[in-house]
């Protein structure tokens, strides 16, 4: 059943270790850090290679629709195969959106994870226009496509660090 293989998917390719998943999720956050210091909202995401080492993108937040995910992930697309895609880990902050995630799952890229979930978010943007978040959780997306993205995540280690990037430009003093 695809539903059981996106959401727990025990995948058939070796996955990264514990360490290798938290060093790239505080890298994408240091990314999520550049783009609030360029005027955009705090997320950050990379891409990382089959070998669970090599940083291949990085990618902040742009704009609105021009998400760190997808914008990284249609560079995937556009630089590297499907095949060599699959074996590809997208580490990004904070669960993907329903855009984000469909294009990831377009480009091919095999594994997720995120340090912190959806609905965490709503919870520390609710009330601003600027982040009308959607409670659609990335593994419900890929439950409904054809093939098992794996999917790692929230990560409890890195989630607290993450949530207070999101506190302090949601609600601190430079909130939108």
């Amino acid at each position: 059943m695809v539903e059981d293989q996106a959401q727990e998917s025990p995948s058939p390719r070796k996955g990264p270790d514990h360490a290798q998943v938290l060093r790239h999720l505080r890298r994408a956050q240091a990314v999520a850090v550049r783009a609030v210091a360029m005027g955009h909202h705090p997320f950050g995401a990379i891409l990382v290679g089959p070998d669970h080492e090599t940083v291949l993108l990085e990618q902040g937040n742009e704009s609105a629709v021009n998400h760190a995910e997808a914008v990284l992930a249609r560079s995937a697309d556009t630089n590297f195969t499907p095949e060599f895609l699959w074996g590809c880990t997208l580490y990004t902050t904070v669960e993907p959106c329903a855009m984000c995630a469909a294009t990831q799952y377009w480009a091919n890229i095999g594994r997720l994870v995120y340090g912190m979930d959806e609905r965490r978010l709503l919870l520390l943007t609710t009330g601003s226009t600027e982040n009308p978040t959607l409670d659609v959780p990335a593994r419900y997306i890929y439950a409904h496509g054809q093939k098992p993205i794996e999917v790692i995540g929230p990560v409890p280690e890195v989630e607290a660090e993450i949530a207070e990037l999101h506190r302090a430009f949601w609600q601190g003093p430079l909130a939108p």
